[in-house]
């Protein structure tokens, strides 16, 4: 029937022995023009074709209608195209195209059945389809099988003249021509020999290609660039059965191996890849149904640039879900992977690989340029997988220099040696793990993480260093401050003439100590010079600023410190043992000792000394301040001290001002007065008149108390509590600074004192006797004693 599917048809024409010898077929193109597409993919399938690659030859066969091409075709390659039934007349049998695979045959051999040309079927339509098959054929053939009868050749009118025009004339349509081998099937070949019928037909064949009107690039091209032309003869099917048959055999084994060299289409041009084919034939098909001259060098790029693109998005799509690179991912993003160059490698060159071997005989051009473009998409999709890795090994690195280089300064390495050694080390290892995770396909460069590398580690080096230099400078000024600052502090307390060469001597020694050291601690720390020179400097001036701080304190205690010396001075003799005033001293020139010691520690704190400069001060302090006739001067000329600031000694050096030191010095004289008062006052005697008054009138009181022993215990008990607050108040010593502040020393400490004099005297009393009657004496006794031990008599 004709108007079954074609699948069905194809069907129906395969039978299971037609299946067990290989043969397959389907109509390619239908009666109506149109191109069978999935009838053409399942026929592919079903014939493996897709795996021939170039290992593959396309036969066609033309002709007149009824003219047995399907009886040849079955007859000599085992394909099961229908024949036309004699016995029902002569009537058109194949209608379009069809396809089939030959069986038995080495390589892969397809064989397209066309219909056939003159039939009546068609009418005035028979001419464009005959034309649109022809070039269709030619296109896509690598032989071509003109079926023709022997009583044709000669002939001027004969059947096979429209039909080689046909061929020659559709042949120009092509820009390129593939080189197609023309095989001349003389059908019921006659008695006439072969040898005598071949240059006939051949002459005939040369008449029609001169007679072809041709383009203007082919004028004088010879038929020998587009045809081979290749010559047999066959006996009557019908009456030389037999005979036909052997023939047929023969001329099969023609077709074995037919695109080898020599063979029949050894010398072909232009093929299709076999997994192309398919799309070729239906582009072919659309390009000749639109009447377009069909240029095959572009049409095979097209293919080509097509199958590629299908292939490397097919390859692409199975490498995403491929399991191998899904795991080494999936390790990726769980930390670092050692062998992941050599695990991507293998899966970036097992797709590429199943590319090639798919697209390998497409166009060359086209085949590299899909290639480059699917690795680079490969490469694209893989580079963050790389760029993860990179990180993990960075990051690895750098936290195995950190560790490693800490534990070197812990141990006591050299901070220069131990960066140096372990930068190196670390460096090196990073670029072999750098090594083995290079992708062979790629030409990533490691160079920008390598750089990040190298910039985290000296951060992390620099950061080390400026803490151990803050550290190893913090250590050297806590050493100077403490060998210079007890040793100042004391130096001024004393302060003499010697005070500030001592303290420069002091100052010189511990800061070369201090520097010497520091600039040997300094030269392993790989800094540069200027860096070196300015902290050596700094910590030259550390002392400085030690001993101008502390000169500063002790410039605040001045006034207190004067007092002292003068106490000191004053109560105590060139012996520093303390004096016994028998009233004969002389109160004045002792006086003037005290207050001249004090006023040279004045003038000792008024200024830092620390270089070589000269001053006056003392000189100027002494006759400002002790000079007696002083007050005189200052009516008539100009006061020294009248100014804040001293001549030739800048700000920076000045300690205590000139107006500072004229009113310490008053608030000195005003403290200090007391003290030379008192001295003064513990000399003195009532006169002689006083102490008889005294005796006269008070007669009646002293009989009172010998007539009254009690008034006489009372007042001795007064007296030891009155003794006792003496010495634990040291009423002395707290009116040295000065009326007013001994006074508020006292009050403050007046109730405290005797309360803590009751709490004892009760306790006393609360005591247990002593068992040894020699041990029992007095609790006043005891009192008397222990208060009058507690101060020299001379006090009193």
């Amino acid at each position: 029937d004709e108007n079954k599917d074609p699948l069905i048809y194809d069907e129906l024409h395969t039978s299971d022995a037609d299946k067990s010898e290989g043969c397959c077929s389907v109509q390619l193109i239908d009666g109506d023009g149109i191109y069978n597409v999935s009838g053409i993919d399942h026929f592919i399938k079903e014939v493996k074709l897709g795996e021939c690659g170039l290992s593959y030859a396309v036969v066609s066969i033309m002709g007149p209608q009824s003219s047995g091409k399907s009886t040849l075709l079955n007859s000599l390659f085992g394909t099961n195209f229908m024949e036309m039934d004699a016995f029902k007349g002569r009537s058109q049998t194949t209608k379009g195209i069809w396809l089939a695979r030959c069986a038995g045959i080495e390589p892969c051999t397809l064989v397209m059945d066309l219909e056939g040309t003159d039939g009546r079927e068609r009418g005035e339509d028979d001419t464009a389809f005959e034309k649109q098959s022809a070039l269709f054929a030619l296109a896509i053939s690598d032989i071509v099988l003109i079926n023709m009868w022997c009583h044709d050749i000669g002939r001027e009118q004969a059947a096979n003249k429209p039909l080689l025009k046909t061929v020659f004339q559709v042949m120009m349509r092509l820009f390129s021509p593939r080189k197609t081998t023309m095989l001349f099937v003389i059908r019921d070949k006659t008695r006439t020999p072969l040898e005598n019928l071949e240059p006939v037909l051949r002459e005939d064949i040369q008449k029609i290609w001169d007679s072809v009107p041709k383009p203007e690039a082919h004028k004088e091209t010879p038929m020998s660039d587009f045809f081979n032309v290749e010559v047999v003869a066959l006996s009557s099917y019908e009456e030389k059965e037999e005979q036909f048959k052997e023939q047929v055999a023969s001329l099969r084994q023609r077709f074995m191996h037919s695109i080898a060299p020599g063979g029949l289409a050894g010398d072909r041009r232009g093929v299709i890849p076999a997994s192309g084919f398919a799309f070729s034939a239906d582009q072919i098909w659309r390009v000749i149904k639109e009447n377009k001259d069909l240029d095959l060098p572009a049409h095979k790029v097209m293919v080509a640039t097509v199958r590629c693109e299908e292939i490397a998005n097919e390859k692409f799509s199975h490498f995403i879900s491929n399991e191998d690179w899904r795991k080494l991912d999936e390790e990726v993003q769980a930390g670092p992977v050692s062998s992941f160059g050599k695990r991507l490698t293998s899966i970036l060159g097992s797709c590429l690989s199943e590319y090639d071997g798919e697209a390998t005989f497409f166009d060359e051009g086209v085949r590299s340029s899909k290639r480059h473009q699917l690795q680079e998409k490969l490469l694209q999709l893989v580079n963050p997988a790389f760029q993860d890795v990179l990180g993990h090994i960075r990051f690895g690195m750098l936290e195995k220099f950190k560790a490693s280089f800490d534990k070197a300064l812990e141990i006591g390495e050299g901070f220069s040696s131990a960066s140096s050694t372990w930068f190196k080390s670390c460096m090196a290892q990073f670029d072999e793990e750098c090594a083995g995770a290079i992708v062979e396909q790629a030409d990533w460069d490691t160079a920008k993480v390598r750089d990040k590398l190298v910039r985290d580690i000296e951060a992390h080096i620099s950061s080390v260093r400026t803490s151990k230099l803050s550290e190893l400078t913090s250590q050297y000024e806590s050493k100077l401050h403490g060998a210079l600052s007890e040793p100042v502090e004391a130096l001024l307390e004393g302060a003499n003439d010697e005070t500030w060469r001592t303290v420069k001597k002091l100052h010189r020694r511990e800061t070369e100590s201090a520097v010497s050291g520091f600039s040997s601690a300094l030269a392993c720390f790989d800094i540069e010079e200027e860096m070196r020179d300015k902290m050596v400097k700094s910590l030259q001036e550390y002392p400085r600023g030690v001993i101008e701080s502390k000169a500063k304190e002790e410039a605040g205690r001045v006034l207190m410190r004067m007092k002292e010396r003068f106490g000191t001075i004053f109560s105590h003799d060139s012996d520093s043992m303390p004096r016994v005033w028998t009233g004969n001293e002389d109160i004045r020139a002792i006086t003037k000792a005290a207050r001249s010691a004090s006023l040279k520690l004045l003038s000792v704190m008024v200024v830092i000394r620390l270089g070589d400069e000269t001053d006056n001060i003392e000189k100027t302090l002494t006759v400002a301040l002790l000079d007696p006739t002083t007050s005189k001067k200052s009516i008539t000329a100009s006061d020294p001290l009248a100014s804040s600031t001293w001549d030739e000694i800048p700000s920076s050096r000045t300690l205590i001002t000139p107006v500072q030191c004229k009113s310490i010095w008053r608030q000195f004289k005003t403290e200090t007065e007391y003290t030379e008062a008192n001295k003064r006052g513990s000399n003195w005697l009532p006169p002689p008149w006083a102490i008889l008054a005294l005796m006269i009138l008070g007669f009646n009181e002293f009989m009172t108390l010998l007539r009254n022993p009690l008034y006489l215990g009372l007042l001795f008990v007064g007296f030891l509590l009155l003794k006792a607050l003496w010495t634990q108040l040291d009423i002395p010593g707290e009116f040295r600074n000065g009326v007013v502040p001994g006074l508020i020393s006292i009050s403050a400490k007046f109730v405290p004192t005797v309360m803590n004099l009751l709490k004892n005297l009760a306790a006393e009393g609360q005591a247990p006797p002593a068992a040894n009657p020699e041990n029992r004496r007095p609790s006043n006794n005891t009192s008397s004693n222990a208060f009058s031990s507690e101060h020299p008599p001379e006090h009193i």
